[in-house]
């Protein structure tokens, strides 16, 4: 089980977009993650008549590491860390660390 998914709300905590927020729009592997309006680049594209699109410059977004994004705590309004509770069910969930409120799906 991830401790973040695809869908949750996160805050950046190191490189060069640090202190921003934005949401899981995919996870690339199981290290890294896509974020919307995180980590944009300028990319470079040749025309393809083919496909139909036209060249230029296009801004896209590129993976970043999870290490460096938090799990953001609405209560708080900080990222926080991310734990793991069984209920009596037996159904696994997430908690936020730091008040251990269940993580909204």
């Amino acid at each position: 089980m991830q401790k973040i998914r695809k869908g949750d709300e996160v805050i950046v905590i190191a490189g060069r977009d640090k202190g921003k927020r934005g949401t899981v729009t995919q996870r690339v592997d199981d290290r890294h993650l896509l974020i919307d309006g995180i980590n944009v680049v300028k990319k470079h594209v040749k025309p393809n008549p083919m496909r139909g699109t036209s060249g230029g410059v296009v801004d896209k977004s590129m993976p970043i590491d999870q290490s460096n994004v938090m799990l953001f705590n609405p209560a708080s309004g900080k990222g926080d860390r991310v734990g793991f509770k069984v209920l009596e069910d037996g159904r696994k969930v997430r908690v936020f660390k730091s008040n251990g409120e269940q993580v909204p799906a």
